[in-house]
């Protein structure tokens, strides 16, 4: 019996339609000419506007809104978004942001559209060659990080490792201990004592995007750019690939262990750090899945379990825990 498929990396978004008038016209002030059409994308889990829009004058851009509901700490992620995207140097490939602005509540992303597509699911060697070159090109062209500690943060601080995610089960700190899985169950004391040695393992100079997933990825027919930046901290050269690697593995690409093997600065990782590194993942993932959907991102939760059961196979085999 073939696995069942992997759930969409697709929320419950707003349409363009959906915004108040005030903001709709501000965004109309910003391209100096009336919006004629407006293609909603169904890519991503925010909970509010995501539009490829046209003018009457013939312009593109590609817009983000987000406002107070129904998911209301939605809007710091595209405030952090903003500031990271207006730092980033020229050469990284990712769209340039144009403008944005908050209004009525609402907080807008203005960037130039690109004519591209995610990549293809199940995934295709060729693609997954072209993303994980541009994954090399990018660790590159991110170390030192151009982005001061101020805007960006370091990765040692972020919930993904911060919080201790695998302890905060072990302590039932949310009441979920007893829905766990029964590997995570037997290793539970296990998993937090290499939780704790993430914030030391992760620690690093390269600006990392920490969201890599197809939906964050658009191929065009030269280039690979890496879209939606609200979690970009410093840390090590390859967590990225890390990230990346659960995601890729339930949607049809290869092993998690073996795309890893591919990237250069997984060759030179320190395997401690990379154990450390991936039950901070996995113990990210595991919890999250665990805890009721936060508001207006009702299809979250599920695309965090499936990558949640890759990383903890994952981690079983580099720890030989069985």
């Amino acid at each position: 019996m073939e696995p069942p498929p992997p759930p969409p990396a697709e929320g419950v978004r707003l349409r363009w339609d959906d915004l108040p008038d005030g903001v709709r016209r501000a965004v109309a002030a910003r391209l100096g000419a009336p919006v004629v059409a407006a293609a909603s994308q169904r890519g991503g889990f925010s909970p509010g506007v995501a539009a490829r829009l046209r003018t009457a004058a013939g312009g593109r851009v590609f817009v983000k809104a987000v406002g107070p509901r129904p998911n209301p700490s939605s809007r710091a992620l595209h405030r952090r978004e903003a500031r990271i995207t207006a730092a980033l140097p020229p050469g990284v490939p990712a769209p340039r942001l144009l403008w944005s602005f908050e209004r009525e509540g609402w907080v807008v992303l203005g960037f130039e559209d690109v004519d591209g597509r995610n990549p293809a699911q199940p995934w295709r060697g060729d693609e997954l060659d072209r993303v994980l070159a541009a994954l090399a090109a990018l660790t590159a062209a991110l170390t030192p990080s151009p982005v001061g500690a101020d805007v960006a943060g370091r990765v040692a601080d972020s919930d993904l490792v911060a919080a201790g995610h695998w302890r905060r089960l072990r302590d039932d700190e949310d009441g979920v201990r007893h829905r766990l899985d029964p590997w995570s169950r037997r290793h539970l004391e296990a998993l937090a004592d290499l939780d704790a040695a993430a914030p030391e393992a992760v620690a690093g100079e390269t600006l990392l995007h920490l969201d890599l997933r197809a939906d964050n990825l658009l191929l065009t027919p030269d280039r690979v750019l890496v879209v939606d930046w609200p979690h970009a901290r410093t840390g090590a050269p390859w967590l990225d690939a890390l990230f990346l690697a659960p995601s890729v593995a339930m949607q049809g690409g290869p092993a998690p262990q073996d795309l890893f093997a591919r990237v250069p600065a997984a060759a030179v990782a320190p395997p401690a750090d990379v154990s450390a590194a991936l039950a901070a993942v996995a113990g990210f993932f595991t919890r999250l899945a665990l805890l009721p959907a936060p508001p207006g991102l009702p299809t979250l939760r599920a695309f965090q379990d499936a990558q949640g059961v890759v990383a903890r196979e994952w981690l079983a085999r580099r720890t030989g825990w069985h």
